[in-house]
């Protein structure tokens, strides 16, 4: 969509009143709150690739606030993060508040209340995607939720500048690879997120989360192999099987449960890519550890009520 900006031929009031329905319509329902400046100037600019939203916000100094009267019961499930690119936002969801600097970015959850509030002329990022799409545990979005995240170590200087990319070309992403774009934006947001998260796990509970995670990243590094399993994983990671059940039955999983839905997902996933087209349907499950064609075109059924081709046939179609 092209650039939205306030009308140069209004008034401060009425540019403000201009933006407030901007800002309602653009995102989950929420309210624009004047903030301290006499010239007030604003412009959105929002693309989408696949099932991200992608903005950029220029804006005088205001405030933002979603409250429980705009959270409806079929709201769809969406989280948004944040990265400063200029200026600063206080960002208070819960008993949490986050100060975002530029550089610095934050997660915050759309299911529930938050306000925004940005003292100086800012500029910011804002990606929007339903909450399904980030692989995080509930306990894990909660712990990273409306807090600070860094980008100077860890993945933060990978994440970072490709999300500076994205501010720079929003202008040009519609259309443009969406499929892969938009899980790789996503993606990457999530390992960032859920490094932050692990580590705030590592200082809570002396290591427990942190072993937990080095498992599931060693499990989803390693789900082509139709060998891995509980042994393998217990050994790597010199734990017993008991244990290694335990802390997956924490999150509510199955180690087996939890291999199997993780193939399935990225099935899926290479199913829609236009770009695997050529692959036959048992050569995709073959890449995800499921060997057997029939074996893996009877569990795909099982978790998604069609056939692997089905589902194939219906992205052609879309």
């Amino acid at each position: 969509m092209p650039t939205v900006t306030t009308p140069r031929d209004d008034t401060s009031a009425g540019r403000f009143e201009f933006w407030r329905e901007v800002s309602r319509r653009s995102f989950v329902p929420l309210e624009a709150v004047p903030g301290e400046t006499s010239d007030f100037h604003a412009s959105l600019h929002t693309s989408h690739i696949g099932a991200v939203q992608v903005s950029v916000v220029t804006a005088q100094p205001h405030g933002v606030t979603h409250t429980l009267r705009h959270i409806a019961a079929d709201q769809p499930d969406f989280v948004k993060v944040s990265l400063q690119l200029s200026g600063r936002c206080r960002l208070n969801q819960g008993d949490r508040q986050a100060l975002l600097n530029p550089g610095e970015l934050a997660v915050y959850d759309t299911r529930h209340p938050y306000t925004l509030d940005f003292d100086l002329p800012y500029r910011m990022l804002v990606l929007m995607f339903s909450r399904a799409l980030l692989r995080l545990t509930e306990q894990d979005l909660t712990r990273v939720n409306a807090t600070t995240i860094p980008c100077r170590e860890g993945l933060g200087p990978v994440v970072q500048p490709f999300l500076r990319g994205l501010a720079r070309q929003v202008q040009k992403l519609d259309h443009v690879g969406e499929h892969r774009l938009a899980n790789s934006t996503v993606d990457l947001v999530g390992a960032l997120l859920s490094q932050h998260g692990s580590a705030a796990a590592h200082e809570e509970d002396g290591g427990r989360e942190a072993l937990r995670q080095r498992i599931l990243t060693y499990m989803e590094q390693r789900l082509a192999d139709p060998e891995l399993g509980p042994d393998r994983i217990a050994e790597a990671h010199h734990i017993s099987r008991r244990y290694l059940y335990k802390l997956l039955a924490e999150q509510g999983h199955t180690v087996s449960g939890w291999i199997r839905e993780r193939r399935l997902t990225q099935c899926r996933r290479d199913l829609a890519d236009p770009a695997l087209a050529h692959l036959s349907v048992g050569a995709v499950g073959g890449r995800w550890g499921f060997p057997d064609a029939a074996h893996f075109s009877h569990v795909y059924k099982a978790a998604y009520g069609m056939p692997p081709g089905q589902t194939r046939e219906a992205a052609q179609q879309q």
